[in-house]
């Protein structure tokens, strides 16, 4: 059955916009995945989880140390103007009673980087495959930084926190100690995880279901020449 010349055109048409959208919001996509992946290796090193807060100097008795503490380190502050810290990601030794939260945000960062590797596939598999691909990686990623989130706090109950915090520190009671913005920030990235993963799926059922079957590999080409 032949189709018409205006048909056609209109199909050509149809399919040259459907590119350029879906390349705009695969790039964006892609470059927000890089960009949070990068964030993901701030949020396992970095020792500030949870710190003092300044309520602790109007306390009766002596002063309590003062610090920050991440799944790695101890830091305290001191008379030098950089802080004491013990333990370090080099050991690759995560606090005793850290360390359920230390692997969970591992396997966190394996997920997300392995989202980042697989946008290679491009070259080799369909979009829809590889956009697939990475948005279950990147909700097996938001699934364990979620867990995480929520061993945390029940990790404080820690010789290492009771140090920092005082006695009073307890299971989701931080004593005399609040989160901080490395914990906030993982908190964030749920969100990100959750929203990088439906806009990979949306990205996918695109590919699939919007564009005409004769054009799905004139598609794939100009995407991958652009």
């Amino acid at each position: 059955m032949s189709v018409s010349p205006g048909l056609a055109d209109l199909s050509r048409l149809y399919q040259t916009e459907f590119v350029r959208s879906a390349r705009a919001v695969g790039v964006l996509w892609a470059v927000c995945t890089l960009c949070f992946a990068i964030i993901q290796v701030v949020i396992l090193v970095q020792p500030s989880w949870v710190g003092t807060t300044d309520t602790r100097t109007h306390q009766a008795g002596p002063p309590l140390p003062s610090g920050t503490m991440g799944l790695f380190e101890v830091c305290m502050e001191s008379d030098w103007p950089v802080p004491d810290c013990r333990g370090g990601l080099s050991s690759l030794s995560p606090l005793p009673s850290f360390q359920s939260v230390a692997v969970l945000v591992g396997v966190s960062l394996w997920a997300v980087w392995t989202s980042v590797l697989c946008l290679c596939l491009f070259r080799f598999c369909s979009a829809a495959t590889v956009y697939k691909i990475c948005a279950w990686l990147q909700l097996t990623a938001g699934f364990c930084l979620a867990l995480a989130c929520l061993l945390f706090p029940d990790s404080w109950e820690s010789p290492e926190m009771r140090v920092l915090c005082g006695d009073s520190v307890g299971s989701f009671s931080p004593g005399n100690c609040s989160v901080h913005w490395a914990y906030i920030l993982a908190m964030m990235g749920i969100l990100d995880y959750a929203i990088l993963a439906t806009l990979a799926f949306v990205l996918a059922n695109r590919q699939d279901a919007l564009l005409p079957p004769e054009g799905a590999d004139v598609t794939a080409g100009l995407l991958m020449s652009a």
